[in-house]
């Protein structure tokens, strides 16, 4: 790991309970940590993984650092105040996004583990995408980021299930997502995330079911 200081970060008001992971954007590793670490933007986060696998440090976990924005998940809004944030490093979708290294995302495995580790307040459903809690702004880290094979290394949530479709506003709702958004919005939020082959917007009744199958896990498995 290395320590790349930055200097955009406050006092945290309390725990950490959420675990965001973002995709930086951005055309290289170093471009991403000189804009997390520059005063003037007044962007940070915890940590940035590299594509190579490569970590650095920039901000201390205790400490609240600057990825979240203006964000919403299973009712609490403001997330910076009690999340750890990563960013990983891809060009994202206006500089050719593509899959991510597995170096890189082995990496990402071991980084969260230990972060959920250090943080046990930390629930699987509660480890998200920048899109998840901000769907109006975000897309990253994408549909091509392996939320299924994460959460089988036991980082975050993921089914393969589908229920019958009900009311998927209130399902989305049930899941964390702020529902108060157009409804393709938290749609494609949702299908970014749990069906990345169907990024459409639409409410249409594979994107309920999984909803429905989602929110059922949720419910009869307490320790989520």
């Amino acid at each position: 790991m290395i320590l790349a200081p930055s200097p955009n970060f406050d006092e945290r008001p309390g725990t950490a309970d959420h675990l965001v992971l973002h995709y930086t954007g951005m055309q290289s590793c170093a471009a991403a940590v000189a804009r997390l670490c520059d005063p003037v933007a007044k962007v940070s986060s915890h940590y940035v993984v590299d594509e190579d696998g490569t970590v650095y440090a920039l901000v201390g976990e205790e400490k609240r650092a600057w990825h979240a924005g203006v964000s919403y998940w299973r009712g609490i809004r403001g997330l910076n105040d009690r999340s750890v944030g990563i960013e990983i490093v891809i060009p994202g979708h206006e500089w050719g996004y593509r899959a991510f290294p597995e170096a890189q995302m082995l990496a990402v495995r071991d980084l969260c583990l230990g972060i959920l580790g250090r943080w046990p307040g930390i629930e699987a459903r509660n480890v998200v995408g920048h899109s998840d809690i901000a769907p109006d702004r975000k897309q990253d880290p994408g549909e091509l980021f392996p939320w299924a094979w994460l959460a089988g290394q036991g980082v975050g949530v993921w089914t393969d299930a589908m229920a019958a479709p009900g009311d998927m506003m209130e399902d989305l709702a049930a899941i964390g997502y702020d529902t108060g958004l157009p409804e393709d919005v938290v749609a494609r939020a949702f299908q970014r995330h749990f069906l990345p082959g169907h990024v459409t917007g639409e409410a249409d009744a594979e994107t309920a079911g999984r909803a429905a199958g989602l929110k059922q896990l949720l419910l009869g498995r307490l320790d989520l």
